[in-house]
């Protein structure tokens, strides 16, 4: 059995998991979100923990098995706290704003960038250089992030671009003559 999936999700008060044959709901103060299951992984739940096992010993259940677990632990701490990513725009005259649903860019490019927010998706903009990305979805979190970062990724040369806040970019020392 996978060791991810023998460790269980324990569920905060204010969160409800409800566990059918081919889904999980799990419904929080922020919002609800839902998962398909493979049949290849049991769900219990016992008060307030989940525990997620395989139905044989096959390879695919036990890695099926972590997987539901790491998904239904992360929908747990989404409908509870939410998630968030940080991104930072390097460079001279790069810029955000925020207009409705749209984020408007300017990333060195003769053009402004115009990106559509997603559904269920909130964006904070405090400093024109700063995009703080909330949702309870962390794969939707991520994918926005890395979508608003492929405008423009780092260069190697000067670091100018849009990065995670926590991203070490590595320089690269410029060709001598």
């Amino acid at each position: 059995m996978s060791r991810i999936s023998k460790n269980p999700v324990t569920i905060p008060s204010n969160v409800e998991v409800k566990i059918e044959p081919s889904r999980v709901i799990v419904k929080g103060p922020n919002g609800t979100l839902e998962q398909a299951l493979n049949s290849q992984v049991q769900l219990k739940q016992d008060n307030n923990i989940v525990l997620i096992s395989s139905t044989d010993e096959s390879k695919f259940s036990n890695a099926m098995s972590g997987t539901i677990r790491s998904l239904v632990a992360n929908m747990v701490k989404g409908v509870a706290e939410g998630f968030e990513k940080k991104l930072l725009l390097v460079g001279v005259g790069y810029r955000a704003q925020l207009s409705g649903d749209n984020i408007n860019l300017n990333l060195g490019f003769s053009h402004p960038v115009s990106y559509p927010v997603p559904q269920g998706i909130k964006i904070e903009i405090p400093t024109q250089t700063e995009i703080i990305i909330k949702g309870i979805d962390k794969q939707q979190v991520g994918q926005v992030a890395a979508e608003i970062r492929s405008f423009r990724p780092p260069e190697p040369y000067k670091g100018k671009g849009v990065r995670y806040s926590d991203e070490a970019v590595i320089l690269k020392e410029a060709k001598k003559k």
